[in-house]
């Protein structure tokens, strides 16, 4: 008993001792970002500003790779079976967390198989009217909205979308009966309620900011708990009395379970050193985003409540695993 116990305590002891060394070594090779999105969307951009800024400071590249396909499910599915040493990660966005619920049968445990490094960026939705709603601020759709029960709607880029989900959060705390008209993607939902044939919509920023900048939309209230800097003067939906309101489009980085915490530490803190140099916060600035890091355990808590919020709205919204 002695013996196993002095074991156990001189190996925990050479782990500790190789925490710092494995970070100092690390890497010591190429380092394989994946990418569950196209080139050219929002995630695979950010992804590379980060991955770009990672080549400068490491001695080996980091090198993206797209693997698009199934809202990011396939390359979460890679990652989860990947070496967990540090040398495969991804670039995830709020798809990550809303997948368990749209999805029956995933290839890898969303809060089991992976480990969160930070959230990188978020990209603020903001609540939009067509002006010829004659609608001036959130309360106001809300009591039109509850003057005429059933009658409004909101279009989305898709069921299921994060502005699918940012509207029905809307919709539930507002405590509003509003019907949902879904369409392929962002810039059609957007265009519909330019043209007053939806009553509104909840727009990512980077899609929605040139059209408020023009007065074909009206911003009503941003997303996020706090005020956007490309919007400073639009109000919160929460300091807008829809209390509770907080809903982020956010990417973020993972490693695989069991990576190293000593190289969780180390991607932790070089990329949010990235995330806020002046350079990188004009390529955010450009896309309406803004730099959003936080502690690896913050961002694994996170994950876990976004999954559980996004389960309960799905199931307020009829939206069945398939």
């Amino acid at each position: 008993m002695m013996k196993a116990a002095l074991f156990h305590v001189a190996v925990l002891l050479l782990a500790v001792q190789a925490s710092p060394v494995i970070a100092q070594e690390y890497p010591s090779k190429p380092v394989r970002l994946v990418i569950g999105f196209s080139a050219g969307s929002g995630v695979d951009v950010s992804a590379r500003v980060i991955a770009q800024k990672l080549n400068e400071d490491w001695k080996h590249p980091v090198v993206a790779d797209n693997r698009a396909g199934a809202g990011g499910t396939i390359a979460a599915g890679i990652v989860a079976k990947a070496n967990p040493d540090g040398y495969t990660l991804i670039c995830v966005s709020a798809s990550h967390v809303i997948a368990p619920s749209l999805y029956a049968k995933l290839p890898y445990d969303t809060l089991k198989d992976f480990t969160g490094i930070t959230t990188t960026v978020s990209l603020p939705n903001v609540l939009v009217v067509a002006p010829s709603l004659g609608v001036k601020s959130a309360q106001e759709l809300v009591a039109r909205a509850k003057a005429k029960p059933g009658q409004l709607l909101f279009s989305s880029g898709g069921v299921g979308s994060g502005t699918h989900f940012a509207a029905e959060l809307f919709k539930s705390l507002a405590a509003i009966d509003v019907g949902h008209v879904p369409f392929k993607g962002i810039p059609e939902a957007l265009t519909e309620a330019m043209t007053g044939r939806v009553q509104f919509t909840m727009s990512p920023m980077s899609s929605v900011l040139p059209q408020v900048k023009a007065g074909k939309v009206v911003a009503l209230a941003v997303a996020p708990a706090k005020r956007s800097a490309a919007l400073p003067d639009v109000p919160t939906l929460a300091e807008a009395g829809i209390t509770g309101y907080s809903w982020d489009t956010w990417f973020g980085l993972l490693a695989p379970a069991r990576t190293p915490r000593a190289i969780v530490k180390k991607l932790n803190a070089d990329v949010t050193r990235i995330l806020v140099l002046p350079d990188v916060k004009e390529r955010w600035n450009a896309m309406g985003a803004e730099p959003l890091p936080i502690a690896p355990e913050a961002f694994d808590r996170y994950i876990a409540g976004q999954v559980a919020l996004i389960a309960k709205l799905a199931k307020a919204a009829g939206i069945k695993p398939e």
